[in-house]
């Protein structure tokens, strides 16, 4: 047979038709298979406990709608990180590369989700943090495909330092673990004390994760000072409230802190806890539709109360959610998937929030008492608080 130009562009034309049909029944068959949202989180170890209840809120928000978005069915895909920076990289690697995870949901360590933001830039997969609150993350380390549905350091420290001199307090001793999220929040509470006129007359540093404080508070109690801010969380956190009421500093020298002091930790630390105050974006008791809805559907599913952690998981499922509808369950494209994810306004359990050109929560943060055995709302320390993002180049 003999080939004239007609008869070649015909062919041609044949040949790009079945290639554009195949494309799009490709195309229509990835949509219509599931949505793979990868679980980075810690199920093993000190922080399973944060890890786990991350894990239930994420799976209640999408139990809500049946486990399906947009028509399309929900497949999770399960990783424990046992909060170890250095399986990482190695983790995430295969999420983005093998599983094709549309979302990677995680961590809870610090240090496990810089690992993770340095693996994932560049690649299709959009990271959601529900907890780490380095504060790089949507600082420095920004990125387009990287979002947090929980705090960053210096959101949870920086009110309470305007906090504490309206509450009369000049000069404070601050004290911390001597690590990256215990010096944020040091430094996010001085940088708000002394804007407000107060001075801190000394900073304290305890190697982590040592939880003799005794020689510490000694030295507290020879200083003298108005208040002290600190920053502990979980076990540490209940030894020192507890060494700090036993030495006899709780009625002489005001303890106040970061919410993670008092965050899960009230039960263990008994009448050593009762009247501390703290700053954070969540309380159990707060009194709203959404969160006495969320926390008695958590109790039914899982047989004990909800918290911060649980909260953090179920707005990274609510975020998933919003965006895959905005974009009609259409996944493959990720550029707009992430701006429908820039425009969402989140209803959560902590109060209304929405993300900052950071793509960190701009949120309510609570001043909060210790009140029989719960953290109570004295009120909103600071509404809408927007992270400054530092060193971000979105």
């Amino acid at each position: 047979m003999i080939l004239n130009k007609r008869t070649i562009k015909k062919i041609a034309m044949a040949g790009s038709m079945m290639s554009a049909s195949l494309l799009s029944g490709m195309s229509a068959h990835a949509e219509e298979g599931p949505i793979k949202i990868g679980v980075m989180l810690p199920y093993s170890g000190v922080y399973a406990g944060p890890g786990e209840a991350a894990t239930n809120g994420l799976k209640q928000a999408l139990k809500e709608k049946g486990n399906k978005i947009a028509g399309r069915q929900v497949e999770f895909i399960i990783s424990d990180t046992e909060a170890k920076p250095a399986r990482a990289p190695e983790l995430t690697s295969a999420m983005t590369d093998k599983d094709d995870a549309d979302f990677i949901i995680g961590p809870v360590h610090s240090g496990v989700a810089m690992g993770m933001i340095k693996s994932i830039r560049n690649k299709d997969s959009i990271m959601i943090i529900p907890n780490a609150g380095i504060n790089a993350a949507t600082g420095a380390f920004c990125q387009p495909n990287v979002f947090r549905t929980s705090f960053s350091s210096w959101q949870t420290a920086y009110p309470m330092g305007s906090e504490a001199v309206k509450m009369g307090y000049k000069k404070v001793v601050t004290m911390s673990w001597n690590y990256g999220f215990g010096k944020e929040s040091l430094e996010a509470f001085q940088e708000s004390f002394e804007d407000a006129g107060g001075e801190v007359v000394k900073k304290i540093f305890v190697p982590f994760p040592n939880t003799e404080f005794q020689s510490y508070l000694t030295e507290i109690a020879s200083i003298k000072p108005d208040a002290v801010f600190v920053f502990f969380a979980g076990g540490g956190s209940v030894k020192f409230v507890k060494d700090y009421d036993a030495m006899g500093l709780k009625g002489k020298i005001p303890l106040i802190g970061s919410g993670f002091l008092t965050e899960g930790t009230i039960t263990a630390q008994g009448d050593a806890a009762e009247g501390l105050m703290t700053t954070l974006h969540y309380a159990d008791t707060l009194d709203n539709p959404k969160n006495k809805a969320f926390r008695a559907e958590y109790k039914a599913l899982y047989d004990k109360p909800a918290d911060i952690y649980a909260v953090q998981g179920y707005d990274a499922g609510q975020l998933i959610i919003q965006a895959v509808e905005a974009t009609k369950g259409n996944t493959a494209d990720k550029k707009a998937l992430i701006k429908a994810m820039e425009g969402v306004e989140i209803d959560s359990p902590r109060g209304s929030f929405h993300f900052s050109k950071a793509h960190n929560p701009i949120q309510n943060i609570y001043l909060r008492k210790v009140e029989n055995g719960e953290n109570m709302v004295v009120k909103t320390a600071a509404a809408a608080l927007n992270d400054p993002a530092r060193g971000c180049k979105l």
